[in-house]
């Protein structure tokens, strides 16, 4: 009796939870949705960064490129890579559409800072990078920076200038009557 009594529980508690089960799979069709709504993330840009030397155009191995994404003027914070041996990085997560400010720093080199808009899906940077510059003083007169301290080769458009020759005095008039 306890046998046959104990055989109709465990049907009864068999058939009681495939009913449970089968009203369960039936609520997981409802339309309406629970929860946070997807959205997906936006397209980003795939940005190729190539570091070379501005005097023999040799890749510069192991500089840092520091991306700056900006959000109008305010900086969102950064992420640096390092460049390989052929002087090549690669980021693949800024938004396409956003500015990005990119900032190369190697040693033996001036430091490099540019903003760039993304407005394609592929976009190629190449960076010249100069040598540091003597150092400015206040003791002695400089000549003056050609294009203003950046690359003749970077710049194609920017005309280089010959330094001017050194202006030649007129010959100094007498401030006294001349006899005639």
């Amino acid at each position: 009796m306890v046998r046959r009594s104990f055989f109709t529980l465990v049907v009864c508690l068999v058939g009681f939870g495939l009913v449970a089960s089968s009203l369960s799979a039936f609520g997981q069709d409802e339309t309406n949705k629970r929860g946070r709504k997807y959205k997906a993330p936006p397209p980003t840009a795939r940005i190729e960064v190539t570091v070379l030397n501005d005097v023999n155009g040799k890749p510069i191995e192991n500089s840092s490129v520091v991306f700056h994404p900006m959000a109008g003027e305010k900086d969102e914070g950064n992420m640096e890579l390092k460049t390989n041996e052929d002087g090549k990085t690669i980021i693949d997560v800024i938004p396409i559409g956003d500015t990005v400010r990119l900032q190369v720093i190697a040693h033996g080199f001036q430091t490099f800072g540019q903003d760039y808009k993304i407005d394609k899906s592929d976009l190629g940077i190449e960076i010249r990078l100069l040598r540091p510059g003597a150092q400015y003083s206040i003791y002695k007169r400089e000549p003056a920076v050609v294009n203003g301290g950046k690359s003749t080769l970077t710049d194609p458009s920017a005309p280089v200038k010959p330094a001017a020759p050194a202006p030649t005095q007129p010959p100094a008039q007498s401030t006294q009557p001349q006899p005639q």
